[in-house]
């Protein structure tokens, strides 16, 4: 006969037989969790570089060897055969192919250890060739070997061009995080379209035909012709301040051109584009939030602005948030923060490309373009001119580490032949 103290005894070793089937899946969903991160969709097949979170450098074979055995590093980005890597299925996961050499990332000696060089290898569909891509944020993955679970990673998560890469457990250290950034797009030289001489003076600001107040955002499909009529925000769009969600006065849709207008103050958050558009003599009195704002988009996407102004911008003049580029010419700007900026935090991000060709620049302002190494970006400069800025504060191009969360951090100014492309004969000083 079974007593109550048996009884008790047997549903306590149930309940501590659940307890601790409980425990141990929670701790094999936490494992799980902090090796390979959430589950989320993998880019596209095709070629890829491969930018490191922490340094902003892309992976590559040293040399462009073609030799099999030599270990991966970590290098300035510039768009060689030797940092593209053609992403292909493979069964659960993808396999990295060098475009120089065609042969394949993989764990030296298949080692399953932290620590272990990751290398190009002759392609053999072997496990520790093939690669799980975890989504971090936007197009940034955790890559983890299919043999070890262990994450692509710069070793001593070192931010110097020239640091090896390995395998290493996997963990939240941006240095085991890269983004993908498709290959193939950056603009080639010379810009898509060729400068004009420029003048010897600065155009003149000009006057406009008439006033007319905009209480509601002006959408544009075709062509919209101003007549040089001074728009300006009132009502809903009358505030004039830096909030970030304020509406546009106008938004243009793509393939849509916007011409011959002054956008007076207050002026909202003055242009929208949704896609490829042209801005013709449209000239900016007084910024609000930013003079315009460029979405949407491919890498083949092409967005002018050519002729007209802008002044007294309290940050930007213009903000790149879409993909592809950004062309900007034959136009002046004064007294501002950014003439051009791209997006520094986006929630997705994309290579960006921008062209400045033939610019009358007027301090003060802080830097005429601002773009994310590590996402690949682009910045061409020809024909411009400073005007008043004895001291040369102004800086030409400053470089970003961008992010999908929280704020970018500023890694640096100047040309560099890789992302920030001008000479000293590009810029001329008038003081």
């Amino acid at each position: 006969m079974r007593t109550e103290n048996q009884h008790v005894r047997r549903r306590g070793g149930r309940a501590a037989a659940l307890f601790a089937t409980v425990v141990s899946l929670l701790a094999a969903g936490l494992t799980t969790l902090f090796s390979t991160g959430s589950a989320s969709a993998a880019p596209a097949a095709g070629s890829y570089s491969l930018a490191n979170a922490a340094s902003g450098l892309c992976l590559g074979v040293p040399g462009s060897s073609t030799s099999a055995g030599t270990q991966l590093a970590q290098s300035t980005c510039n768009g060689a055969a030797g940092q593209t890597w053609k992403l292909t299925a493979s069964g659960s996961g993808y396999t990295l192919t060098a475009a120089n050499s065609a042969k394949c990332a993989g764990v030296r000696g298949a080692s399953t250890s932290a620590g272990k060089a990751v290398e190009q290898q002759d392609c053999s569909g072997a496990a520790s060739q093939v690669w799980t891509l975890t989504a971090v944020s936007g197009n940034t993955y955790r890559v983890v070997n299919g043999n070890g679970g262990k994450c692509l990673n710069v070793k001593d998560s070192s931010t110097a061009p020239g640091a090896l890469v390995q395998q290493n457990s996997c963990d939240s250290v941006s240095s085991k995080s890269w983004t993908f950034t498709a290959s193939g797009t950056v603009p080639t030289d010379p810009p898509t379209d060729p400068p004009t001489d420029p003048p010897t003076d600065r155009p003149s600001w000009p006057a406009a035909n008439g006033s007319q107040a905009v209480s509601a955002t002006i959408e544009v499909s075709g062509t919209y012709d101003g007549g040089m009529k001074r728009l300006y925000g009132s009502g809903d769009l009358g505030s004039g301040g830096q909030d970030e969600d304020q509406p546009p006065l106008i938004k243009l849709a793509n393939g849509a051109t916007l011409q011959n207008v002054v956008l007076g103050a207050p002026a909202a958050d003055g242009v929208h584009c949704a896609g490829t558009c042209t801005i013709r003599n449209v000239w900016w009195e007084d910024v609000g939030e930013d003079a315009a704002t460029f979405r949407g988009g491919s890498s083949s996407t092409v967005r002018t602005i050519d002729g007209g102004g802008a002044r007294k911008a309290e940050d930007k003049v213009f903000q790149h948030n879409g993909a592809g580029t950004l062309v900007v010419k034959n136009f002046q700007v004064e007294d501002f923060g950014k003439l051009v900026r791209s997006c520094g935090n986006c929630s997705t991000q994309n290579a960006r490309h921008i062209q400045l060709q033939n610019i009358w620049v007027t301090a003060p302002g802080d830097t005429l373009v601002g773009i994310n190494t590590n996402y690949g970006d682009t910045a061409r400069f020809s024909d411009v001119t400073v005007y008043d800025d004895d001291g040369r504060d102004l800086d030409i191009c400053t470089k970003y580490k961008g992010t999908t969360s929280g704020e970018p951090s500023k890694i640096g100014t100047g040309a560099d032949g890789t992302h920030c492309l001008y000479s000293s004969s590009d810029i001329n000083y008038v003081d």
